[in-house]
């Protein structure tokens, strides 16, 4: 096999209930409008027209990921999050069920999106 990662490769031999959840997490993502991938080894990342703002990692039995947020937030899907620069907080997610990508989730991800095209460059970093 090649080192070219791209997402069919990521995807290829995951159980359908784990591409289920990418596809979910993707559908979730383009709701918020435009992006395009950064495929690497260890994830599949969604840029925005100034950064990447979020990624996953499909698994055997779950999709792990991350966001990039202005502000802190815990849910259930959440594993940590610190920051990243003064402006923003990288979020670590883990999720194993369809349900877990719920509205909030859909929330996050929109401001994430935010993130990616730009937001955090106009508003003051976090107190």
């Amino acid at each position: 096999m090649s080192d070219d990662w791209t997402v069919e490769r990521h995807l290829e031999d995951k159980p359908a209930e784990v591409v289920a959840l990418y596809d979910r997490f993707i559908a979730i993502a383009t709701r918020c409008g435009p992006f395009t991938y950064a495929v690497a080894k260890t994830a599949i990342t969604l840029k925005g027209s100034h950064r990447g703002f979020a990624g996953a990692a499909p698994g055997a039995t779950r999709l792990d990921g991350y966001f990039d947020l202005q502000r802190q937030v815990d849910g259930p899907q959440i594993r940590r999050s610190s920051p990243y620069t003064r402006k923003l907080f990288v979020h670590h997610f883990r999720v194993t069920h369809l349900d877990q990508l719920d509205d909030d989730f859909a929330a996050w991800i929109a401001e994430a999106y935010e993130v990616g095209q730009g937001a955090h460059l106009n508003r003051p970093a976090a107190p």
